[in-house]
């Protein structure tokens, strides 16, 4: 992705953006996928995540697995003499349950058509903290 585009990106989640407010109810959004499936090239995470900041939600984590199995029932692991890295991916998104329910709603047709298997859940949760860092300046 061009500098361009990032800056783009950076402008429209800073025009959107919300800082939460602490004890308030927020609904986590946790979407299940490999660190081999693709979107027209790119890695499906980098797809969601990037989505989701254009879709002005509070943040994205993506969280690397070391071992899994689902539906297909096959156990994919982290092993050295493997070529292929095939790992179970978590993408986590905590924002308004509002918010997240349009974009469960917008993201869900393609997971839809998509060939792969994964999983996306739902569940409330309460704001303990939500602090924004600074940058460093140099």
């Amino acid at each position: 992705m061009s500098n361009d585009a990032c800056s783009q990106l950076e402008i429209l989640s800073l025009k959107y953006s919300n800082v939460m407010e602490t004890n308030s109810e927020v609904q986590p959004l946790r979407i299940f996928v490999s660190s081999t499936d693709k979107f027209k090239h790119t890695p499906l995470y980098e797809v969601i995540v990037f989505a989701a900041k254009r879709y002005g939600l509070s943040g994205a984590t993506v969280l690397k697995g070391v071992m899994d199995f689902g539906a297909s029932n096959i156990v994919s692991s982290m092993k050295f003499w493997e070529i292929s890295e095939k790992l179970p991916m978590v993408i986590e998104i905590v924002d308004e349950s509002e918010k997240i329910e349009k974009f469960t709603e917008t993201i869900l047709p393609y997971f839809n058509k998509i060939r792969y298997g994964g999983m996306i859940t739902l569940e409330k949760a309460i704001i303990v903290l939500h602090k924004q860092g600074s940058k460093k300046s140099f």
